[in-house]
C-alpha cells in the first residue's frame, strides 16, 4: 500500500439511524411523515472514512468499539471499500453505539446516550496502536476520547504524521501540534462565549503554527496561522438536501488536502467543496462526494 495515499483516523464511529421528514421539521403534538429512513455508518470518524474512501484514499480506522447490531452493518458497508476495520474492538453483550437523527432540510436534531456513556466509567473506545500510525501520510483525530485521543496525537508527532483535529481548544496539545484544527460555530459559542470569531482566531493563532479554520455555517469561514493575516472564504452555494455529516465531510476534505500537500487556500476551498457536495444529497454514506464532483464544483 502506498503510504502517501494512506491515512489513519481515530474517533467516533457510530451506527446512525437517520430519518428524513416530509413537510418540515417536528412540531409538538403533530404527526410527521418519514420520507426516508436509513441505518448507516456515522460519527465524525465514520463519516470521514466513508468520504475519504470515495475520494480514493486508503483508510485505517479506529476509535469507538462496535457491538452486535453495529458491527455487521459496518462490516457489510465497508467490505468493498478501502477502509480497514481490523483495529476496532468489540463491545461484548452490547448492541453498539448508535445515534438517531431527525432531518428536514437545514434543520436536524440528533439524539443518543452519550452523556450516559461518558459518565459510566467504562471506556468504550480503543487504545491507539503505534503500528497503525507509522508510515501514514496524514491522520484525523477526534478529541473526544481523552487520554486516548492525546496518545494518538503524540504518536503522530513522534512519527512525523501530520494530523487534522476538530473543535479543539487553543491551550491543548492537540491544537498546538495539529497541522489543521477545524473549529465549528457550535464550539466557539460554547467554549468562547461572548467572543467574536476574530478574537477566537487570535487565541488559536498564538498557540500553534498549524492552520486554524473557523467554520460558521453559511457565513464566511476564517482561516489563519500564527503571525499571519486572517483570511476569509465564502462557502459554496448549493441546494441543501440535508446538513447531516457536513462538518465531518469538511474534516475529511482537510485530511485529503493535507495528504496531497495542498496550500492553505486550496485546502480550505477543497474542504468547503466536499462539504457542499455532501449537503446536496441524502443519505451521505450512500452518496459520498467523488473527486471529480468536488473538482467540478471548484472549477464551476
Amino acid at each position: 500500500m502506498d503510504d502517501n495515499n494512506r491515512v489513519y483516523l481515530f474517533g467516533q464511529i457510530l451506527g446512525t439511524h437517520s430519518f428524513l421528514l416530509k413537510g418540515g421539521f417536528l412540531r409538538p403534538d403533530e404527526y410527521s411523515e418519514i420520507a426516508e429512513h436509513y441505518f448507516l455508518p456515522g460519527g465524525e470518524t465514520g463519516t470521514a472514512a466513508t468520504v475519504l474512501a470515495s475520494l480514493g484514499v486508503c483508510v485505517k480506522m479506529d476509535g469507538t468499539q462496535i457491538g452486535r447490531e453495529v458491527a455487521p452493518m459496518l462490516k457489510e458497508f465497508y467490505k468493498d471499500k478501502a477502509v480497514d476495520l481490523s483495529s476496532l474492538g468489540t463491545l461484548q453483550e452490547d448492541a453498539g453505539i448508535m445515534d438517531y437523527v431527525v432531518i428536514a432540510g437545514l434543520v436536524r436534531s440528533p439524539m443518543g446516550r452519550f452523556q450516559q456513556l461518558f459518565s459510566s466509567g467504562t471506556r468504550w473506545w480503543s487504545i491507539p496502536r503505534e503500528e497503525d500510525i507509522i508510515g501514514c501520510g496524514a491522520a484525523g483525530i477526534d478529541p473526544f476520547f481523552g487520554e486516548e485521543s492525546l496518545l494518538a496525537a503524540k504518536l503522530c508527532v513522534k512519527h512525523g504524521v501530520p494530523y487534522v483535529t476538530i473543535d479543539t481548544p487553543h491551550n491543548t496539545f492537540l491544537h498546538r501540534h495539529s497541522a489543521v484544527n477545524v473549529v465549528s460555530r457550535e464550539c466557539t459559542s460554547m467554549r468562547y462565549k461572548g467572543m467574536s470569531a476574530e478574537e477566537v482566531m487570535a487565541q488559536m493563532q498564538s498557540e500553534s503554527d498549524g492552520l486554524t479554520i473557523i467554520t460558521q455555517g453559511g457565513d464566511d469561514m476564517l482561516y489563519a496561522r500564527r503571525g499571519g493575516d486572517i483570511h476569509r472564504m465564502k462557502p459554496f452555494d448549493v441546494e441543501v438536501k440535508s446538513t447531516l455529516g457536513a462538518g465531518d465531510t469538511f474534516k475529511a476534505g482537510c485530511v485529503y488536502g493535507l495528504l496531497k500537500g495542498m496550500g492553505d487556500d486550496e485546502l480550505v476551498r477543497f474542504a468547503s467543496a466536499c462539504s457542499a457536495v455532501a449537503i446536496s444529497r441524502f443519505p451521505l454514506p450512500l452518496n459520498p462526494p467523488k473527486l471529480e464532483e468536488v473538482e467540478a464544483l471548484i472549477k464551476g
